[in-house]
């Protein structure tokens, strides 16, 4: 069974199953899920720990001895294994099935791992193991749930912020809730008065906001210029390189170019974006990017694109980030200048 983690405390209020995966890249929520079901596990009696981490070499058998072998101290037990972003293996997922198979009586299992991509969360021993138990993924926020993830945390914390603020904290830490997290602690310790402003967080809180080359694209493809240029100054001041950039919006303005020419031949769209297997989660995306963009804008973009990747290059002259913007606002929907010849 799948839970996200903002479920999970429902679920532990309710009830504490004999295992659980938490695994992830969002390290903070992966953290505190990890964290919120040992703090269960010893509210109902797991007094004894006891943990392994899979590195090179690791015995798999060490998981059977342990599980098997009768507490000493207490009468229940947490066993936690750390598998990081290790593989099972063969070994790995036949211990890891047989524990699913058959739990310790007297122990719950916390399995914590790192990023598993489609392959590992369709694999045998990932499957045993959400079939018996509970599994948390700590994926990525989304820059749409932020401001509510914000906002909430704020209120647990006795603050009340105004929208603004949670707008403006929101903008400086998009891509990176541990600094989110470190900041609204901060807030709850510096604040006066519990009602929160937009210029308390504007004095308190620096720009600790992190964005990948994918963020750019996606905010033009979500027609959000001023979140396409606050991230493209971010992956600036980040060191990012230029190139990586543009290449990450030419190979979505060539999708579009296809999408929008397959769809001024009459084929259904939908049709389309099967065809170019394109994934459930980024089709709202394409769609709204189509609905402002024509064939012959989609073709203008590919030519601005490839003037970019030469700029970047040198075979022109001109400033390659200026050419991004340029490129991003214009997908988003904001022309600045003509477009070349």
């Amino acid at each position: 069974m799948r839970l996200r983690p903002e479920q999970l405390a429902g679920h532990l209020r309710q009830t504490l199953a004999r295992l659980y995966l938490v695994f992830g890249e969002e390290p903070l929520q992966a953290l505190e899920a990890a964290g919120a079901i040992r703090a269960a596990a010893r509210e109902r009696g797991h007094d004894e720990r006891e943990c392994l981490t899979v590195e090179t070499g690791f015995d798999w058998s060490a998981l059977r001895q342990v599980a098997s072998s009768p507490s000493l101290f207490a009468s229940r037990r947490l066993l936690e294994l750390r598998l990081g972003n290790a593989k099972p293996g063969d070994a790995g997922t036949q211990a890891l099935c047989d524990y699913a198979a058959r739990p310790a009586e007297d122990a719950i299992l916390l399995i914590v791992a790192g990023k598993l991509d489609w392959s590992a969360q369709k694999s045998r021993w990932f499957m045993a193991l959400d079939n018996t138990g509970i599994v948390v993924a700590a994926m990525p926020m989304e820059p749409r749930q932020l401001p509510g993830w914000i906002e909430r945390r704020l209120r647990e914390h006795g603050l009340n912020p105004v929208p603004e603020a949670v707008t403006l904290l929101a903008e400086r830490v998009e891509g990176n809730l541990l600094a989110a997290a470190q900041e609204i602690e901060k807030l709850a310790l510096l604040a006066d008065d519990r009602v929160l402003t937009a210029q308390a967080v504007l004095v308190a809180v620096g720009d600790s906001a992190r964005y990948s080359i994918y963020d750019f694209v996606d905010a033009a493809l979500l027609g959000q210029p001023e979140r396409v240029a606050r991230i493209l100054n971010g992956l600036r001041d980040e060191g990012v390189e230029p190139v990586l950039a543009n290449w990450a919006l030419h190979q979505e303005v060539r999708r579009l170019a296809m999408l929008a020419f397959a769809r001024s031949r009459g084929q259904p769209l939908e049709a389309v974006l099967a065809e170019q297997k394109v994934w459930e989660k980024r089709k709202p995306l394409l769609r709204q990017a189509l609905q402002r963009l024509t064939l012959a804008g989609c073709r203008r973009l590919l030519r601005a694109c490839a003037r970019t990747d030469r700029t970047i290059k040198g075979a022109e002259t001109g400033s390659p980030w200026n050419a991004l913007l340029a490129n991003g606002l214009r997908l988003a929907g904001l022309e600045l200048l003509p477009d070349e010849v």
